[in-house]
């Protein structure tokens, strides 16, 4: 978390958005579903281990809404692997 910490701000949040976009773009118009499943779930698994870290710090409210979060991103990851019609 150290490491994590001093980084920019600007740097953990461009990795998740990265994971994010590509998961998508695999899942969707390249038809990738296999490396689009692995970015979501990269996503996910970042997204996790930083509601690990902060979780003694934060209120109900926060825990709630980041616990949407990684539901929704667990979710997406799994939307990849259902096959299209």
């Amino acid at each position: 978390m150290t490491r994590l910490s001093r980084l920019p701000k600007l740097v953990p949040f461009l990795i998740l958005l990265s994971l994010l976009v590509g998961g998508v773009l695999f899942g969707g118009p390249l038809r990738q579903p296999v490396v689009g499943f692995v970015l979501m779930s990269l996503a996910a698994l970042f997204v996790a281990w930083v509601l690990y870290l902060s979780w003694p710090r934060l209120t109900s409210s926060e825990r709630v809404m980041r616990l949407a979060v990684l539901l929704l991103a667990v979710a997406m990851a799994l939307v990849q692997l259902a096959p299209r019609t």
